[in-house]
């Protein structure tokens, strides 16, 4: 158009378009959300507490997002009833009784080769204190409430921020535990949480065996609710914790909506009492 660009145009944009794309930058997309602190994420070392559904999902998404170093923990092994929403399983993993972890770590490492991944395949209760404290971010992708509130203290106590996501059904949440600044997943927990607590611990500290019934799971609640859990791991890992979420994301895939619910520290939680 010259040298007139026509009316109600001021000047030249602010910033301008970045027009030619280096197709052979794996992250240079990414790039391009001027927010996103690429250098921090790939150096950040993450620790993911759960192999199922979510960790699938969540251990894909970081990956593809540009974190670089993992920790993968569960004792769990494939079976068949899996394979409807896990993506690194296969039909022969379920025939082989495969580790969760190693499924997991083989899936990641196809995604991407130069991937630092370090599994350990058993509870996280049975694990050293001292693994949080060489994470920078821990993500939970737990379905039950015994190894949820032990991660959520562990990760508080050693000031590593925790990203909890947990599903069932159709509905599913996120929270993000930011020590010492947000409330924790356990100042939300109640009375329903805590016999089932109860139940797999005897008063001695012993293990108790109890059938659990198996519960609803649906593979686009688990997509979405990991997603968000990768999301905020994003932010913080870039230095954007004003940005995180603060309080509980609830979504409900049937009606179609997501909300953001208040939780308020609980004077009681054992996690916020003084020692």
């Amino acid at each position: 158009m010259g040298e007139s660009e026509g009316p109600g145009v001021v000047g030249p944009p602010a910033r301008g378009l970045i027009l030619e794309s280096r197709r052979e930058d794996r992250f240079e997309r990414s790039e391009r959300i001027a927010w996103i602190d690429l250098k921090k994420v790939q150096a950040a070392r993450v620790l993911v507490v759960g192999a199922g559904a979510l960790g699938n999902e969540v251990c894909k998404d970081l990956a593809l997002s540009g974190f670089r170093r993992f920790t993968l923990v569960d004792m769990d092994r494939v079976v068949f009833s899996n394979l409807n929403r896990c993506l690194f399983f296969t039909e022969g993993d379920a025939r082989a009784r495969e580790l969760k972890v190693n499924a997991v770590r083989r899936g990641m490492l196809a995604l991407d080769s130069s991937l630092e991944i370090e599994t350990h395949a058993d509870r996280i209760e049975n694990l050293p204190e001292g693994l949080f404290k060489e994470h920078d971010l821990v993500l939970g992708c737990l379905d039950n409430a015994a190894a949820r509130i032990h991660t959520n203290g562990h990760a508080y106590f050693s000031g590593r921020p925790y990203i909890d996501g947990g599903t069932l059904g159709m509905v599913g949440k996120v929270q993000v535990v930011r020590p010492p600044v947000t409330p924790c997943v356990q100042c939300g927990m109640n009375k329903t949480h805590m016999a089932e607590v109860s139940r797999r611990y005897s008063c001695t500290g012993g293990g108790m065996t109890f059938v659990e019934a198996p519960v609803a799971a649906e593979v686009t609640t688990t997509a979405i609710v990991a997603a968000v859990q990768a999301r905020e791991a994003v932010k913080l890992a870039s230095g954007r914790a004003e940005a995180a979420l603060d309080n509980l994301w609830y979504y409900d895939g049937l009606k179609g909506t997501a909300e953001v619910l208040k939780v308020a520290r609980n004077p009681g939680c054992p996690v916020h009492l003084s020692p």
